[in-house]
């Protein structure tokens, strides 16, 4: 084993993330130089990346990926979005802030239906913005709703980058949907009440919509919302009901989510040869993406163990004679600053591997080492999604850069982002105070389901 050489690897990976190189091109040249002097250029380096080619191409769970990038392209082209947007705002419009409020709520219902990071803000995005800029909102509030309403894929369930975190983390990626429910609803409670109460102080940045003089009675508004909302529930229930109640695994739950998009694209008559194939070729693109960064991922992390890396690693960590919480500060901390620079799934292939041995090794409250792994996990998808908000690199932005008018400028996107930034940190906090958020769930079913 050669641990300074192990630990060269990051730096070579870094140099060639910058010099612009794609980076699973990056991963996976550091992974084969490195490997192959590891291995002194001889045969048993092949047949180390052999057999993780094996292990990545004969994952089960992987399955679920083409079948979730598909459900969330199909139901983008659906016109689901459109009528659940006016369905929940005929119900939050006379609120402050109501138009925003609203949009929430939206990308709450939309990423539990679609699960594709970036579909969620695009598509709301687009429905929302010019609303909003009619009734005289505050762009900064625009903005900031809009970026981390769309970043709440990450968090609620089911989340494309979570099939990709459970196999790494060796963690179940059911489990993972189940405690990631709480912090997810959690985080989206706050966006709600800051949005409230900043409308409410300052009436300027979100006016009350006008009312009707001929609105809708109560029971039409009963009408639109159930014929809005009703379909895609039963799709959320098909996806990640199924899963909570034991009956499908995430992989079967995205085959009937994805069979569920195809029903409602046909019923909202939406549906043509056209859009199935742009839907088929998107999520080709995407799933191969996504795969190709997996797979040499997979194939730096152990090049990366097998050189004595992670064992270097956890030595320079006992020296270092750190506590488990400042431990755990640290990876936190890494994988925010990672966030800069690198996408989410990348993000897990290069910090997750060597942060979970590390971290299991403390004890936190009570927790057994499942569950600090399931408690890591909730606490790293967190991280990451507040570094999708967090200038200068923020992805959240690009997305709506590309989707945006013109008055819409960049200095109202970062003031925008930076309060809902501050509410992240607080859901981190409480989910760090208190475990049971991410936790209480998962042992529920999981408890229920041995019984």
């Amino acid at each position: 084993m050669n641990v300074g050489l192990a630990l060269g690897m990051f730096p070579a990976l870094m140099f060639m993330i910058f010099m612009g190189f794609p980076v699973a091109f990056s991963l996976l040249s550091v992974a084969f130089v490195f490997g192959a002097i590891a291995f002194n250029f001889s045969l048993p380096a092949v047949n180390v990346f052999a057999q993780v080619i094996e292990s990545v191409a004969s994952a089960y769970v992987l399955g679920a990926v083409p079948l979730f990038v598909l459900m969330g392209s199909l139901m983008e082209r659906s016109g689901i979005a459109e009528r659940l947007f006016e369905a929940i705002h005929l119900w939050t419009r006379r609120l402050p802030g109501g138009l925003a409020v609203g949009t929430v709520v939206l990308c709450v219902i939309f990423a539990a239906a679609s699960g594709v990071v970036g579909a969620t803000e695009t598509v709301v995005g687009l429905l929302a913005i010019p609303v909003m800029l009619r009734y005289k909102y505050d762009k900064g509030l625009i903005s900031g709703t809009i970026c981390a309403g769309g970043s709440l894929g990450t968090i609620i369930p089911p989340s494309v980058v979570v099939i990709i975190l459970g196999p790494v983390a060796d963690v179940d990626v059911g489990g993972l949907f189940m405690g990631m429910l709480f912090p997810g609803l959690i985080l989206a409670g706050l966006y709600i009440v800051y949005i409230l109460v900043r409308c409410t102080l300052r009436p300027q940045d979100g006016p009350r919509l006008p009312p009707e003089e001929d609105g809708p009675t109560l029971i039409q508004k009963l009408w639109v919302t159930a014929v809005a909302l009703v379909p895609p529930m039963v799709l959320i229930f098909a996806v990640l009901g199924t899963i909570i109640l034991g009956w499908a695994t995430p992989t079967e739950a995205a085959a009937m989510g994805a069979a569920g998009s195809v029903i409602l694209t046909m019923v909202y008559r939406r549906f043509s040869l056209e859009v199935l194939r742009h839907a088929l070729t998107q999520t080709l693109l995407v799933t191969a993406m996504i795969l190709t960064i997996l797979l040499a991922g997979k194939i730096f992390a152990t090049v990366f163990t097998i050189s004595g890396g992670l064992m270097g690693t956890q030595r320079l960590v006992e020296a270092a004679n750190l506590s488990g919480w400042a431990t755990l500060a640290i990876l936190l901390l890494l994988a925010f600053i990672a966030g800069f620079v690198l996408d989410l799934i990348s993000i897990i292939l290069i910090i997750i591997p060597i942060a979970m041995p590390i971290i299991v090794k403390f004890q936190f409250y009570d927790l057994d080492p499942s569950q600090v792994k399931t408690w890591f996990c909730i606490l790293f998808l967190i991280v990451i999604q507040t570094s999708y908000l967090t200038p200068p690199m923020a992805p959240a932005i690009f997305y709506l850069r590309g989707i945006s008018p013109p008055e819409i400028r960049l200095v109202h996107m970062y003031k925008g982002v930076a309060p809902y930034i501050a509410l992240e940190v607080l859901a981190l906090g409480l989910v760090m105070a208190v475990p049971a958020l991410a936790l209480w769930l998962p042992e529920q079913v999981l408890g229920m389901g041995h019984q």
